[in-house]
Formats: structure tokens, C-alpha cells, sequence
């Protein structure tokens, strides 16, 4: 789905296009929910705030349902799908025939857990956790989030106790855009969700080193040189005007670049 676009989103949705429109739905922002960059965002956010790893390469989308979540989402050397354990990652509602998953998580949200003693080995069977065959990994979720309805407690929690729900760590992973189709010189980017672009989940590190550019200011900049499909675009790509925008991005890769590789591990 990397290279859908909104001309061709709504079908993905079961909609058609007059009863979107009826619905007041955006066929960009939907589209970047579909394209991966809405995931990579997220993830980009959670991995900042928690420390964890992420792909070295994007996400991966495995197909996976709630009863597989312990089994797939550990390392591969445990038997899972990520190349170590302590990294982020979503899993997809569709097999890759586009079967749905048995007892998927599209409306959902979880998490997958190793327990770090034998006490808590036995605590995730005794409890009733999803567990590998080894008991050693475990899943948490819930099959609903109520999105824009649970804002309101992590702002009464900020601006009543002074206590955040999730804030930076530091800085693990970048959201970089990532051609969806051969672009031209002077073609004009179009942001996450559009046609010429999505957003693709890479170690910040790796952004930094390969020059990419940030999805978030991918946005009515035009290319000086021809980015081929699946090709990431590199600042030195575009013509990109000075904004604040452009030197808060800078300022922030120069206080918070990662000081240890964290590609090694992968």
C-alpha cells in the first residue's frame, strides 16, 4: 500500500468516493493512514519515548492476530520476525494474499512483554497472558482505542500533576520520506499521504547519515534532481526554502543526533 494515492484510497476503505465526501473525510489524511506513514509516525514517537529500537529498514507489517502476538513479535533469534528483541513494530489485519487475520487487531493497541525472571515467567501463565510456547514472551492489548477520546487524561495528567504520558528520550527514530512513484526535477512534494511521497521508519541515525529528508517537511518543497520509486529523498534533493520549521529541525538533529550506534544490533 506504499504507493496508494488519494484518487484510489476510498476502495481500500469500502467507501465510495460520494459517500466519503458525504462523511466530511479527508482522502489525504486517510491515505496516509493506509500508506504506512501514519504507523511510522507513531511508532517514530513511542520509540522516542521508550527507548526502544526501531527496523532498520521501516516497519515490516507482519500479518499477525492476537494469538500470534507473543509468537511473532520477539527476535528472530527466539523464532519471531524482529531482528532483536526491544523493537517497534505493526502488525498488519491482512494476510499477504490480503486474507484477513484471524482475530486481528486493526481497531486495537498492545504490547509484547519478556518477562526478566523465572517469577515473572510464571506470573504471565498463572495471570492468563498470551504466551509463546517458551512462556517467556507475552502480549497485553485491548482489540479498541478510543484515539482522540483518551487526549483529554494525558493533558489533565500534564497540566494538573505535571506528569506526562509519554515524552522523548531522545532521539531513535525519524520518519523520512520515501518516492512512491520516479519523480522528476521540479516536481513539487506533496506531503504524507499524497502522491509522490510517504513516510518510511528508520533509525535516526541512519536518517542523519544518509542526509534524508523528514516527512514532516516534505511538503510544498520542489525537487532539483529525479528520486526514483522507493528511493529516499535527501535534503540535498530538494529546494528547501529557510523557515522555523527548517531550523528547529536543525537545531534539534544537532543537540539530539545519537551519540552509540544503535545499528549494530541489526
Amino acid at each position: 500500500y506504499h504507493a496508494v494515492t488519494p484518487d484510489d484510497v476510498w476502495g481500500h476503505y469500502g467507501l465510495t468516493p460520494e459517500e466519503a465526501r458525504r462523511g466530511g473525510m479527508n482522502p489525504q489524511m486517510f491515505n496516509s493512514f493506509l500508506d504506512g506513514t501514519k504507523s511510522a509516525i507513531e511508532m517514530a514517537a513511542i520509540a522516542n519515548a521508550s527507548g526502544l529500537d526501531v527496523p532498520l529498514d521501516g516497519l515490516g507489517f507482519p500479518p499477525c492476530g492476537v494469538d500470534d502476538l507473543p509468537h511473532s513479535l520477539r527476535g528472530r533469534a527466539a523464532g519471531g520476525v524482529l531482528s532483536h528483541d526491544g523493537m517497534v513494530e505493526v502488525v498488519s489485519c491482512l494476510e499477504r494474499d490480503s486474507r484477513p487475520v484471524f482475530r486481528d487487531l486493526r481497531w486495537g493497541v498492545y504490547v509484547v512483554l519478556k518477562a526478566p525472571n523465572e517469577y515473572a515467567r510464571t506470573c504471565f501463565k498463572e495471570y492468563g497472558l498470551k504466551t509463546d510456547s517458551s512462556g517467556w514472551y507475552a502480549a497485553m492489548y485491548k482489540p479498541y482505542h478510543l484515539i482522540g477520546l483518551e487526549l483529554g487524561m494525558s493533558v489533565l495528567s500534564a497540566a494538573l500533576r505535571g506528569e506526562p504520558t509519554g515524552q522523548p528520550q531522545g532521539f531513535r527514530g525519524d520518519v523520512v520520506a520515501v518516492a512512491k512513484r520516479d519523480l522528476q526535477a521540479g516536481e513539487t512534494l506533496d506531503g504524507e499521504g499524497g502522491y509522490t511521497v510517504w513516510g518510511k521508519l528508520v533509525p535516526a541515525e541512519r536518517s542523519l547519515a544518509e542526509g534524508a529528508l523528514p516527512i514532516g517537511l516534505a511538503h510544498k518543497v520542489p525537487l532539483s534532481q529525479p528520486v526514483v520509486a522507493g528511493q529516499i529523498v535527501r535534503w540535498e534533493d530538494v529546494s528547501m526554502p529557510d523557515s522555523e520549521a527548517v531550523r528547529v529541525r536543525r537545531d534539534m538533529e544537532a543537540r539530539f543526533a545519537p551519540r552509540h550506534s544503535a545499528l549494530a544490533a541489526q
